[in-house]
C-alpha cells in the first residue's frame, strides 16, 4: 500500500481490493456491534476503536488481517488463539480463511470490559 495517512477508517479501506474491502467492513462491524459505544479513527495508520484507550486495531497485509487486542486480548484468549501466527500483542487471520468473527466479537467485550474496569480505577 503507498498511502500513508488516511482520513477515515472508510478511507483506509477503500485502498484495497474489494475481496479484502468485504473482510475489513464484516470486521469492522463485529467490532462496532460489540463496543458500539467506541470512537473510530485511524491510529498507528490502521483503523482503531477507542474507549478510554485504544480498545483494538486492525489492518490489511497480503496475506493476512493483522488483529491488535492489546497483549491482555491475546493472552485472554490465548487457547482460541493458538491456531493463528501471533505476538504478544497480536493475531494474523490468513485472508484465504474465513474470519473467526465471533472470536473476535469475544475479544472485542473483553476489551471493552477491561478498559471500563480500568477508567472506573482511575476516577476513584
Amino acid at each position: 500500500m503507498v498511502q500513508e495517512n488516511f482520513d477515515s477508517i472508510d478511507d483506509y479501506i477503500s485502498h484495497f481490493p474489494e475481496d479484502v474491502q468485504n473482510i475489513l467492513r464484516k470486521t469492522r462491524q463485529v467490532i462496532r456491534a460489540a463496543a458500539p459505544e467506541a470512537e473510530e479513527k485511524i491510529s498507528y495508520q490502521m483503523p482503531t476503536f477507542y474507549l478510554h484507550g485504544n480498545l483494538v486495531h486492525f489492518a490489511a497485509y497480503k496475506n493476512h488481517i493483522g488483529f491488535y487486542p492489546a497483549p491482555s486480548g491475546i493472552e485472554a484468549f490465548k487457547t482460541d488463539l493458538s491456531v493463528y501466527k501471533g505476538a504478544k500483542g497480536s493475531v494474523q487471520f490468513p485472508i484465504n480463511e474465513p474470519m473467526p468473527l465471533e472470536l473476535i466479537k469475544k475479544i472485542v467485550e473483553f476489551r471493552v470490559k477491561e478498559n471500563i474496569e480500568k477508567h472506573k480505577k482511575k476516577d476513584k
